[in-house]
């Protein structure tokens, strides 16, 4: 059995500054306001914030919890607690099946938040200032069909991934995330301010939280249940990596429910600085994928100082990806220098560079291959492209059943002592509540999210 890691944080602050970096990303500043607008507005939200905390935040402390345990990489901290407490070794596929998923993720994931990159270089040189709707959109189509650009892009954001992750916990991620989530909250603020004045922030106030229940149908909870529990990042095994680095002195409640109220913030936040923009210049809330890359560059375009707002917003959103990418790294990282013995910045390259390779399926997906199909015969994968396959199998697959797992393995299978000594909240209601929903309501919830996806 492999030994414990020897690294740790330097304390509770940088822990939460590091998880919530690592939650905080392309999901909520991206996804969740696309999903959002395409999803009914505040019906969503609503079902969304409740969600986070009765069953993304009770997977997030099981995790936690199986992490600090143990103090090991995922698949060495099941198989050592479930030997331990004279269960199968196998839970380790359970870590494996979350290592295989982080490994799709990051190819991806690296891709996207080089087309942030791309953008923000746009942005900066005001490139776009002026130009129409249709000629952003169509910049953006000609962006996704040369896969120059997306390559290089997608190799440079891998590039500075790999360097962070080469340096270590205390001089590399702890360093980063005390600059950049600082920055990306300061930013986000700001651009909250400037939607205020310069957006319609009432109508995007509404459509954010006054919830129309009429609105609250099966497909838009099962919706928002499903970002919720994609947007704290669950499921892979980087909570319970980031937490194997952890204290003993740092009550892991406290920490969870900091951590969710966190990216629930940014994610909140992010809406208030997109939709006065979107509303006030009579655009599509239900832009899609292109509502940041489109929709929000036409808006940037047309107004005074677009250049240097649109610039901002591109930073934030590279920063909450580089925060995310890390923690995605760092916990395929910590495995391989277990297994192999591997020196870090070694470990970090060779799966940077394999990730970087897996990526150029989503590269060509959207170019050379869009057209292609690979399981066509198949009717739920009739018009998927390989990408679609991959982020299909990711969301829809690896990451609800790794999560269902996780939530088992913590409330069944780790004895009642040891969950209460590291949760640290004694053995009364909050204590009792949590283990409801972490062996019961969560595991239920996700369950049916990961059915009601396959068909």
């Amino acid at each position: 059995m492999e030994n414990k890691t020897s690294e740790q944080w330097s304390g509770r602050m940088i822990f939460i500054l590091a998880s919530i970096g690592a939650a905080v990303g392309l999901g909520n500043i991206w996804r969740f306001p696309y999903t959002l607008g395409s999803s009914g507005g505040s019906a969503f939200v609503l079902v969304y914030v409740l969600a986070i905390l009765l069953v993304a935040t009770p997977i997030m402390l099981a995790e936690m919890v199986i992490g600090r345990r143990a103090r090991r990489s995922a698949p060495a901290a099941l198989q050592h607690l479930a030997e331990q407490g004279g269960n199968s070794k196998h839970w380790a596929i359970v870590g494996y099946m979350g290592l295989f998923a982080l490994v799709l993720v990051l190819s991806f994931y690296s891709v996207i938040a080089g087309w942030t990159a791309a953008y923000l270089v746009k942005s900066a040189s005001g490139a776009m200032m002026g130009l129409s709707a249709t000629e952003i959109g169509q910049g953006f189509e000609d962006f996704l069909h040369d896969p120059r650009p997306m390559i290089f892009w997608h190799l440079l954001f891998t590039a500075g991934t790999v360097f962070v992750v080469s340096k270590g916990v205390k001089v590399g991620i702890e360093k980063l995330v005390t600059i950049l989530m600082p920055a990306l909250f300061l930013i986000l603020i700001a651009l909250v301010i400037n939607a205020a004045i310069v957006g319609d922030f009432a109508t995007a106030f509404k459509f954010l939280f006054t919830p129309d229940m009429s609105k609250l149908t099966p497909p838009i909870i099962l919706a928002a249940v499903g970002q919720a529990f994609f947007s704290v990042n669950v499921g892979v095994g980087a909570v319970l990596t980031y937490a194997a680095y952890l204290p003993k002195n740092v009550n892991l409640f406290r920490a969870a429910i900091t951590i969710s109220l966190g990216d629930t913030l940014v994610a909140l936040l992010a809406g208030l600085a997109i939709f006065p923009i979107v509303f006030a210049n009579d655009l599509d809330p239900a832009g899609g994928p292109g509502l940041i890359f489109v929709t929000l560059s036409t808006a940037f375009a047309r107004m005074p100082g677009g250049a240097f707002i649109g610039t901002a917003f591109f930073v934030m959103l590279l920063f909450a990806a580089l925060t995310s990418s890390i923690s995605m790294l760092e916990t395929m990282t910590a495995r391989a220098k277990e297994v192999r013995g591997l020196s870090r910045p070694t470990a970090a390259m060779l799966i940077g560079t394999c990730t970087f390779l897996i990526g150029l399926v989503t590269v060509f997906s959207f170019s050379t291959w869009e057209n292609f199909y690979p399981l066509g015969g198949i009717d739920i994968f009739a018009e998927k492209t390989p990408f679609d396959l991959i982020d299909y199998a990711v969301s829809n697959i690896l990451m609800p059943i790794g999560g269902i797992l996780y939530a088992i393995f913590a409330g069944w299978w780790l004895s009642r002592e040891s969950l209460v000594e590291e949760i640290g909240v004694g053995d009364g209601a909050v204590f009792k509540a949590w283990l409801l929903l972490v062996r019961v309501i969560a595991p239920l919830a996700v369950g049916v999210i990961f059915l009601f996806n396959l068909v």
